[in-house]
C-alpha cells in the first residue's frame, strides 16, 4: 500500500509535499510573525533620512522583495556551498538600526548606508570562509552582551516614536487639514495612541492563543492604527498615486563609500554573521535533533553575506536570520522546505506590490513606537538569557557590565566626543553597539580566565 505523498508526517520531513491546507496555514504563521519587524526598519530609516512617499515605498518594497529573495537561497543551496539547506527565515534586522539612524543623522543617507553593506556583505563572506577559526572569539559571553546592548540601545527611538517622532509625518496634515495643532511631538494623543497599541500587544501576548498570540505585534499595531484614525492621524491620500505592481530598481538611491560608516556596519555584519549560527544550531537541534554540520554552518554565512550584497545593489536594507520564526520551528517541529518556499513567496508578492507599501506609510509613528518597544525589549531580553547561560563570575560580570556602561554611555552623552575627527565620532560616538563589541572581545581575551 503506497503511502500517502500528502500526509502530515512530510511536515516534520526536510522534503516532500504536505497538505495544502495545513502547508498554507503554517506558511502564514510564519509570514505574521516577522512582516511587522521585517518593514519597521525601513519605516524609521525613510523617516531618519526624509525620503519622499515615492522612495519611502520604494525602500519597503525592496526591503520585502530582497528578504524573500535572501530567504530562498538559504532554502535552496547552490553547489552545496552557496546556503544553509536549514528552514530558516531572513527579514530586515533590528541589529543595524542604531548605526543606520546614525549615518543618516550625518546626512549619508540611504547611498552611505548601501555602500557600507556592500562591503559588510564582504565581511560576512569571509567570515563564512573561516567560520571555524573565527567563532572561537565569539563565544555566548560576548555575543549575549552585543545583543544586550543592540536592545539597549534601541530604547530611545521606541520611546522617541510614542511621544510621535521628531520628524512628525502627521505635521503636514495637521497643517493643511486644519486637524488640532495638539497632533505634535510629545503630545498626549500620541502618549494615549501608544498605549493603546502597546496595552493591545501584551494582551494578545499573554492572554491570546494560537494565531492570537503569534501574531500579538500585528495585532495590537492594527488596534492602535484604528485609534490613531479616530484622531484624525492617518492620511490615506499617498495609496491611490501607489501602483499594483513594481520591482525594486539597481541602484535607485545611489552609492557612497563613507569609511566610517564602512567599518561600523561591517563591524556588525561579522557579528551577525557569528549570531546566525545560535539560530542556525537552534533549527537543527529543535527542528531536526542534531547539531548543524559545518557545510551548512559555512553554506548559511556566505549565502548571508552574498545576499546582503544583493539586496544592496537593489536598494533594500541589511537582512538576517529571524529568531522569531526559529522560535516557531523549535516549537511545533514543521521543518518542510515546502512551508518556508511558500512563506517566502506571500513576502515577495508583498513586496512588489506598491499599494501594500504605501498603506505601511500610513502607520502613525506613535502606533510604531506602542509596538516595537516590545520588540526591542525583547532583543535585550536575549541577550541577557545569553549572558546568563554562562556563571555569572566576576569575569563575565566586568565584560558585560563594562562593554555595555562605555558603549551605550558614550552614545548616550553626545557631546563626549565632540573634540575627536568625525570619522571617530560615527564608528565610536553614535552607535553603542560597536564600543561594546570591541571592549567585549578585548576584555575577553585580555583578563585571565577564572579556575
Amino acid at each position: 500500500m503506497k503511502s500517502d505523498p500528502h500526509s502530515r508526517e512530510t511536515l516534520f520531513q526536510w522534503k516532500g509535499l504536505p497538505p495544502p491546507g495545513t502547508t498554507v496555514s503554517l506558511a502564514l504563521q510564519h509570514l505574521v510573525a516577522m512582516i511587522v519587524g521585517c518593514v519597521t526598519p525601513a519605516i524609521i530609516i525613510a523617516n531618519a533620512v526624509g525620503l519622499p512617499q515615492a522612495d519611502r515605498i520604494l525602500l519597503i518594497q525592496a526591503s520585502l522583495v530582497l528578504s524573500a529573495v535572501s530567504t530562498l537561497f538559504q532554502l535552496y543551496p547552490i553547489g552545496g556551498r552557496f546556503g544553509a539547506g536549514l528552514p530558516v527565515i531572513l527579514g530586515v534586522s533590528f541589529a543595524y538600526l542604531p548605526s543606520m539612524q546614525a549615518i543618516a543623522g550625518e546626512g549619508g543617507g540611504i547611498a552611505a548606508i548601501t555602500g557600507a553593506m556592500l562591503v559588510g556583505g564582504a565581511v560576512a563572506v569571509t567570515v563564512g570562509i573561516f567560520v571555524k577559526q573565527i567563532r572561537r572569539l565569539f563565544p555566548p559571553i560576548i555575543t549575549g552582551t552585543v545583543v544586550f546592548t543592540i536592545g539597549l540601545s534601541l530604547y530611545p527611538t521606541a520611546i522617541n516614536y510614542m511621544a510621535g517622532g521628531t520628524a512628525n509625518t502627521y505635521d503636514l496634515v495637521v497643517k493643511t487639514k486644519g486637524l488640532t495643532p495638539a497632533l505634535v511631538y510629545g503630545s498626549w494623543q500620541n502618549w494615549l495612541i501608544a498605549a493603546v497599541t502597546l496595552t493591545a500587544v501584551m494582551l494578545f501576548s499573554h492572554r491570546g492563543r494560537g494565531l492570537c498570540k503569534l501574531a500579538s505585534i500585528l495585532l495590537g499595531m492594527l488596534c492602535g492604527y484604528a485609534a490613531a484614525a479616530c484622531f484624525g492621524m492617518v492620511d490615506l491620500s499617498g495609496i491611490a498615486a501607489a501602483g499594483w505592481i513594481s520591482l525594486p530598481k539597481f541602484l535607485h538611491y545611489g552609492v557612497t563609500f563613507d569609511p566610517s560608516a564602512c567599518i561600523a556596519i561591517g563591524l556588525l555584519f561579522a557579528i551577525n554573521s557569528i549570531q546566525a549560527i545560535g539560530d542556525f544550531t537552534a533549527t537543527t537541534v529543535g527542528g531536526f535533533g542534531r547539531e548543524p554540520s559545518d557545510r551548512e554552518l559555512q553554506g548559511g554565512i556566505i549565502a548571508y553575506g552574498a545576499s546582503n550584497i544583493l539586496t544592496a545593489l537593489f536598494g533594500g536594507l541589511p537582512t538576517a536570520t529571524y529568531s522569531q520564526n526559529v522560535g516557531i520551528v523549535t516549537t511545533n517541529k514543521v521543518v518542510n522546505r515546502t512551508v518556508f518556499t511558500l512563506t517566502g513567496a506571500f513576502l515577495l508578492l508583498a513586496g512588489i506590490c506598491p499599494k501594500f507599501a504605501a498603506v505601511l506609510t500610513t502607520i502613525p509613528q506613535c502606533v510604531l513606537g506602542g509596538a516595537t518597544v516590545t520588540v526591542f525589549s525583547t532583543i535585550a531580553m536575549t541577550g541577557m538569557k545569553l549572558i546568563t547561560s554562562q556563571s555569572l563570575s566576576a569575569r563575565n560580570t566586568t565584560i558585560v557590565g563594562l562593554s555595555a556602561a562605555l558603549g551605550v554611555g558614550i552614545s548616550q552623552a553626545s557631546a563626549a566626543l565632540s573634540q575627536f575627527p568625525r570619522e571617530i565620532t560615527i564608528i565610536f560616538g553614535k552607535s553603542p553597539v560597536v564600543i561594546a563589541t570591541l571592549m567585549a572581545v578585548l576584555l575577553n581575551v585580555i583578563l585571565p580566565k577564572e579556575d
